[in-house]
């Protein structure tokens, strides 16, 4: 009788368990309210796309701009790598960069600067609107520096001039391939944290 009685208190310690939290390296969000579905953007090709169709890839979405003179260049260096760690996994990783100057970063020029990191990743953009919203969706901080005195006479001069430097947030979102957002990734992350983090999310964790 006592071990009917001992296997049911162990069967009741076990249903009203918690299950053990997922170890990431980086930042696990999910369950937070954040992102959208980016429909109203086209990619460097021209093609209209939203996260759904990257649904059964990890997703990495984050906001940059082509004239970005540190962390963009830095942070596109970091998912190069890691996806060339990842080998025939990174098939299934997608990198999305948003462009956070649609008025100078062309679809040539996104498609250009892309690919030199990997001829898989993908820049983003938008009208100025839906640029805006967007980072609303992803919390993302955006503003450009204003020209003043001479800087801003020649800039007057010169339409469409090279833009001044945008300050913008510097992190990355990671959704599974469930299409649901888990991860926030630091731009100072190491790229073993992301490989073992992407791998992570690839095996269903």
């Amino acid at each position: 009788m006592w071990r009917v009685l001992l296997l049911c208190m162990c069967s009741g310690l076990f249903a009203c368990s918690e299950p053990a939290p997922v170890e990431f390296r980086n930042t696990n969000i999910g369950g937070v309210e954040i992102g959208g579905s980016l429909a109203a953007f086209k990619d460097h090709s021209g093609h209209a796309i939203t996260l759904n169709e990257f649904k059964g890839k990890a997703v990495v979405v984050f906001f940059g701009y082509t004239s970005c003179p540190d962390v963009c260049p830095t942070t596109l260096a970091r998912l190069a790598e890691a996806m060339k760690i990842l080998g025939t996994d990174a098939e299934r990783v997608q990198v999305l960069m948003l462009t956070v100057d649609p008025e100078h970063d062309t679809p040539e020029k996104l498609a250009a600067y892309m690919t030199a990191f990997n001829p898989s990743f993908l820049g983003l953009y938008g009208d100025q609107a839906a640029t805006e919203a967007a980072a609303k969706a992803f919390r993302v901080f955006v503003r450009a520096e204003t020209p003043t005195g001479h800087e801003h006479a020649h800039a007057e001069q010169e339409e469409k001039a090279a833009p001044v430097r945008i300050d913008h947030s510097t992190g990355s979102y990671v959704f599974d391939p469930a299409g649901k957002v888990r991860l926030y990734v630091r731009d100072d992350a190491s790229v073993d944290a992301m490989v073992s983090d992407l791998k992570g999310l690839l095996a269903g964790l």
